[in-house]
């Protein structure tokens, strides 16, 4: 943006034409006034032996020329501010008074309004600000009605499922056997785990959520991870792998919250690898940090997806999505969850159907055995 372009050179300049403006009058106003017979007095000339009465009618006409003059200018830079000034409201006023309304509507929640200010200077970049806020809410409000859209449906299977064999149960029409009962069991955990990771995501996200780092060991989380997963890994024959690279230092985290990091990048990871399909979970000392990744040989993101995944409400496929299961806000709580804890997470594709690798760093711990 150049210098003219930005707004207070713009006000400067049009203050410098008022004064130019009056400057420009005054000065041929004040000789053509000092120059016109009609009111140039005709007294004897001035000279060293002259009485003092014909030097003060000159000083009066001085004065009387200088004050029309001034007065001329005065009423000529009156009427160039008042242009300039309605100019400059025109360009000013009415845009900031614009961004007020868009504004105004966008805490209303009418996320489509935008601003339409065509100009080159700060006004136009605070008005292409607001619009990007504006695409960005909008955004956020469509996967937020999204997201209760695939939550009700996610919480209408399981209800239903248990409405349908508890009537059964009720009627009579089916024999209450241990298999049925360990369905309902199964469809109620469901349940139970859906309501629980909707409020741990309403915790990180108000900053609610409790992280006490503590110094701590890796390897036996990772392998206590790995078996609870032994059940899912078996019955979608899938093949997991841990591999810890190296004598791992201890980090500087909350067990808990990084627990609950595992078990949300690999139950990702087991959901979007089809049969036959690895899952890796690795840890390898980088520096002062410990470098924790989740790797699978599953369906893979797009380019265009990558800097999406961690955000909340995201979606890559809806319809995949549903068939899975899941409310899909798990790699949102992981992300919270590390930075909580000082560490980094980024995710890696080589594209669809290559597989998808989500890598999260820990700091290491001062003391270590």
């Amino acid at each position: 943006m150049t210098l003219l372009r930005q707004l207070r050179w713009k006000l400067f300049v049009s203050h410098l034409m008022i004064i130019a403006v009056g400057i420009a009058v005054f000065l041929p106003t004040a000789y053509f006034l000092a120059a016109n017979p009609l009111v140039q007095p005709i007294d004897t000339p001035l000279t060293l032996g002259i009485s003092a009465a014909p030097a003060a009618g000159l000083q009066e006409r001085f004065q009387s020329v200088m004050g029309d003059a001034l007065l001329v200018a005065a009423f000529a830079a009156l009427a160039s501010a008042v242009v300039v000034s309605l100019f400059v409201s025109k360009r000013v006023v009415e845009p900031l008074a614009e961004l007020t309304s868009v504004s105004g509507h966008l805490a209303r929640g009418y996320y489509r309004e935008r601003a339409t200010i065509q100009s080159d200077d700060e006004l136009a970049v605070l008005s292409q600000s607001i619009n990007q806020l504006a695409d960005t809410l909008e955004a956020t409000e469509h996967r937020r009605l999204g997201l209760i859209a695939d939550v009700a449906h996610e919480f209408r299977t399981p209800l239903t499922t248990i409405e349908g064999y508890m009537e059964g149960l009720l009627d009579g029409v089916i024999k209450p056997e241990p298999k049925i009962f360990a369905m309902v069991h199964h469809e109620a955990i469901r349940l139970k785990w859906m309501v629980q990771e909707m409020a741990l995501l309403s915790q990180v996200e108000a900053g609610e959520l409790s992280v006490q780092p503590k110094p701590m060991v890796l390897e036996p989380l990772i392998n206590q991870v790995a078996q609870q997963f032994t059940p899912q890994i078996n019955d979608k024959g899938l093949h997991l792998v841990v591999n810890i690279m190296g004598r791992l230092p201890m980090v500087l985290a909350d067990q808990d919250r990084v627990e609950q990091i595992l078990i949300n990048l690999t139950a990702n990871a087991v959901q979007y690898t089809p049969t036959n399909g690895v899952v890796t979970i690795y840890a390898r000392p980088e520096d002062h940090l410990v470098e924790i990744g989740i790797s699978d040989t599953g369906v893979g993101l797009a380019p265009e997806h990558l800097p999406h995944i961690f955000e909340r409400f995201y979606r890559v496929d809806k319809s995949r999505v549903r068939q899975s299961g899941g409310a899909g806000i798990g790699l949102t709580i992981a992300r919270h969850l590390v930075f909580a804890q000082g560490g980094e997470i980024a995710a890696t594709s080589e594209g669809v159907d290559k597989g998808t690798t989500v890598r999260f760093t820990l700091p290491v711990a001062k003391v270590n055995p």
